[in-house]
């Protein structure tokens, strides 16, 4: 782990406390303004980059927890064994006497900020950045086609309410008129009965009023004639009346409604108005790895253009060598095609 930057290192052994102003990483400590200078022209320590304190602390702090010195031992990392990943200390260098691929340390991290390894890295690390914009914006059309679709299945159970509303409506209002004109039909029955009924009563009156007045006023001969008609007339109200009974027309009128025997039982039967199912398909989203698009594009180069070359001697060189050959690779292993290609007899 770093040292405390804030503070000079060399001043701090010297039991003085002054700022540092600039941070060297391979000493791996911070230093003021008068052991910068001292450190930029000793010989041991010249070549030695430097950077401000500033912009030291703008690094992470996984970076500056990264331990420079041997954990066991407390020295310097000089070695590095490939086949178990680390750096070593020379004291490490005893657990690691099978290792044959222990390697300067100095070797491997010269050049690393601008290695293959480095640009690998930093291009990776763009290529899942773009996949995760990709698969951010593919979850985010799921969850957006996920809101469409329930306002969407929402409207339809509205409308299939509404639809079943109208529908019972409907044949409410039906039944409803068709109990009214029912009622109507059977009360115009019987009241057109009431009248026939209220019209014999008027005539029967009548009938009395006249009988009390020729039983006072009427001579015996007018009386007894008078009696003749009268009881013709109570004879067609008698035959009226036993009509009215032995018909139809008095019987007792009822309505009753039976209701649909498969709307009480919707209640019953219907006991719930859908069912949302939740089905998942293979997400179409596809990692995209830049190592495959340049491993296609290395077989594609080749295949495509490689039976179209046309060789032409453009010089003879003379080595005095025999037995010669070979191709030039470039880094990766991949062919070397120039735009001009110039064959060359070596002899």
């Amino acid at each position: 782990m770093a040292s405390n930057w804030s503070l000079c290192g060399i001043c701090n052994s010297r039991q003085m406390t002054k700022s540092s102003v600039v941070w060297c990483s391979e000493c791996d400590e911070g230093l003021c303004g008068d052991c910068k200078e001292h450190h930029s022209i000793s010989k041991g320590t010249k070549n030695h980059e430097t950077v401000s304190i500033a912009e030291y602390k703008k690094l992470p702090t996984e970076v500056l927890q990264i331990a420079q010195v041997c954990k066991l031992h407390n020295e310097k990392y000089e070695l590095f064994c490939r086949k178990h990943d680390c750096p070593c200390c020379k004291k490490c260098v005893k657990s690691h006497n099978d290792c044959k691929a222990l390697i300067d340390i100095n070797e491997i991290i010269k050049n690393v900020k601008t290695s293959n390894a480095y640009y690998e890295i930093e291009q990776t690390l763009l290529e899942v950045v773009e996949n995760i914009k990709r698969l951010n914006t593919n979850r985010k059309e799921n969850l957006k086609s996920l809101k469409d679709k329930k306002r969407e299945i929402e409207a339809e159970i509205k409308q299939t309410r509404t639809k079943i509303n109208h529908h019972l409506d409907k044949l409410q209002e039906d039944l409803i008129k068709e109990l009214m004109a029912v009622e109507q039909k059977e009360c115009r029955k019987i009241e057109k009965l009431l009248t026939a009924l209220k019209n014999k009563e008027k005539d029967i009156c009548e009938i009395q009023e006249n009988i009390a007045s020729i039983k006072q006023h009427a001579s015996e001969l007018q009386t007894f004639l008078t009696m003749k008609d009268i009881e013709k007339d109570i004879a067609v109200g008698e035959k009226f009346m036993q009509s009215i009974t032995t018909s139809d027309t008095t019987n007792q009128v009822n309505i009753s409604c039976q209701i649909n025997k498969f709307l009480p039982q919707i209640t019953a039967s219907v006991q719930i108005f859908g069912e949302i199912d939740v089905s998942s398909d293979p997400c179409d989203f596809t990692i995209q790895k830049r190592k495959d698009r340049q491993a296609q594009i290395m077989v594609d180069v080749p295949t495509r253009n490689i039976d179209n070359l046309t060789l032409t001697l453009q010089k003879r060189i003379n080595t005095r060598l025999s037995n010669v050959q070979g191709c030039s690779m470039l880094p990766g292993g991949r062919m070397c095609l120039p735009l001009l290609l110039i064959y060359v007899i070596i002899t």
